[in-house]
């Protein structure tokens, strides 16, 4: 069905039983309709649905089902993939959707689908906790969460899968469910990791963990030169840090920014960014290591509001930017993997581009692969090549250099799977990221979404 078509025949109809807004093709809000966070993502879907509460999202999945429509849901509009907007299709957005209710006595807060971890973390500081998120406040709720989701707090407390306990999704039928461990388990298990393949989640609700309103963070940066000796001492380091610490050194060229020597900018840089969950005092000794693995080229570690740190990368990934990131699990650093990684690092075409080692372990193990859809939980790293870039005529040339870099380290033994939040642009088979999952969650698709109308993510086709 033509975007056209789908603009005369039914927008009327649908908005008889509609109490958000609904933009069209032609209309005045459309072209900021239809963006995303990624400027890369171009799609001109038929139809951006802006809905107000779940009868709302019943009543625009039901409408594109009946249709044969593409259907697509945008929590935050941040996946680096571009998976909340498609050509042609129908846009769920829950943009509008991001109540956050705080119960402190049970540590416990419900989100709505629509929430960024902005509203997250301003909701749940006030009591000084917190929910495991991502590293960029205005990242969804809902994408990162499905993914399974990585941040600052992930080896003290896990992914933010982890701290979900139940979940109120719209079907493919048009059903309102509860998702929990009591109730539609399998839905449950699949939401933990599975992506969006199952429904549109209207709402979360998350276990919250005692974090801040400060913490203390590691945030220095190393000469180039050193690359090596640093991510090698940095190993040693991580073999024996305590669960409390969670660290991400990257391979990055120095921003022209005053806070840096003139004579350094633009050159490259090893950086290591860290937090402790944990009493302040502690982390101070905790990540002084991380703080003396080389002579620093300068150092902003110290004490901050967590809620500060939050926010803390959110300038250096703009709306708009072009950005395409592709990942692979590590079982271990090893200097097969630092040699390959430093030999891309020469060829790279952007000094806006990062080359990331997650650390993981802790919590994040802890949690048995069955347990959840998450998989890969016995990784020791996350290896993410990050192409970002500002120039469209720079597009094929970014892409192609990280779709390259990461096949070629997925010669390597120690390198494995892909997180389904970095995903490229999914090229890859699913099977990919989810791994060992991907055999049960197709049976959970073929439960709750058989015609696949949930095709988003790295999408799991029913059995």
């Amino acid at each position: 069905m033509t975007v056209h078509a789908l603009s005369e025949e039914g927008v009327s109809a649908l908005a008889a039983d509609f109490a958000g807004e609904l933009v069209a093709p032609g209309d005045d809000e459309y072209e900021q309709a239809r963006r995303v966070w990624n400027g890369m993502i171009n799609a001109r879907p038929a139809l951006v649905a802006y809905c107000t509460g779940a009868a709302d999202v019943r009543a625009a999945v039901a409408f594109a089902r009946e249709r044969g429509v593409p259907v697509t849901v945008r929590g935050g509009g941040h996946g680096v993939a571009g998976n909340a907007v498609v050509d042609g299709g129908l846009v769920v957005d829950l943009s509008a959707m991001d109540d956050v209710r705080v119960d402190p006595d049970e540590r416990r807060v419900r989100v709505g689908g629509g929430a960024q971890w902005a509203d997250v973390d301003r909701e749940t500081q006030q009591f000084g906790l917190a929910v495991p998120g991502g590293v960029v406040s205005d990242t969804g709720v809902a994408g990162l969460t499905l993914g399974g989701g990585l941040g600052h707090l992930r080896r003290a407390y896990g992914a933010s899968c982890d701290s979900l306990r139940s979940a109120d999704v719209v079907t493919a039928d048009g059903d309102l469910v509860v998702a929990s461990a009591e109730r539609n388990a399998d839905l449950f298990w699949a939401l933990r990791g599975g992506g969006g393949n199952f429904g549109v989640v209207t709402s979360f609700e998350f276990d919250c963990h005692p974090v801040g309103p400060e913490v203390e963070t590691a945030f220095v940066w190393y000469r180039g030169d050193e690359a090596r000796e640093v991510f090698a001492a940095f190993r040693e380091y991580a073999a024996d840090a305590p669960r409390e610490v969670s660290a991400l050194p990257f391979y990055a060229w120095v921003p022209d920014e005053a806070d840096f020597p003139e004579s350094s900018w633009g050159d490259p840089t090893v950086v290591v960014l860290g937090c402790y969950a944990g009493d302040p005092e502690e982390g101070e000794d905790a990540l002084r290591p991380v703080r003396e693995l080389a002579d620093p080229l300068a150092d902003f570690s110290g004490r901050m509001a967590y809620a500060e740190l939050q926010t803390m990368l959110d300038a250096d990934y703009p709306h708009g930017r072009y950005y395409y990131w592709k990942s692979v699990y590590l079982d271990e650093l090893t200097d097969d993997v630092l040699d390959r990684v430093l030999g891309h690092a020469e060829t790279c075409p952007s000094k806006l581009t990062t080359i990331d080692f997650w650390q993981l372990g802790g919590a994040i193990a802890e949690v048995g692969e069955d347990e959840t859809a998450f998989p890969n939980r016995d990784a020791a790293y996350l290896l993410n090549y990050e192409a970002n870039w500002d120039d469209p005529r720079e597009t094929e040339t970014n892409v192609r250099w990280a779709r390259e870099c990461v096949e070629d380290v997925r010669e390597l033994d120690a390198v494995r799977g892909q997180y389904v939040n970095f995903p490229g642009m999914g090229e890859d088979a699913a099977e990919v990221a989810y791994g060992e999952s991907y055999g049960r969650l197709a049976d959970v698709k073929e439960t709750y979404d058989p015609e696949n109308v949930f095709r988003g993510h790295q999408n799991v086709g029913p059995r």
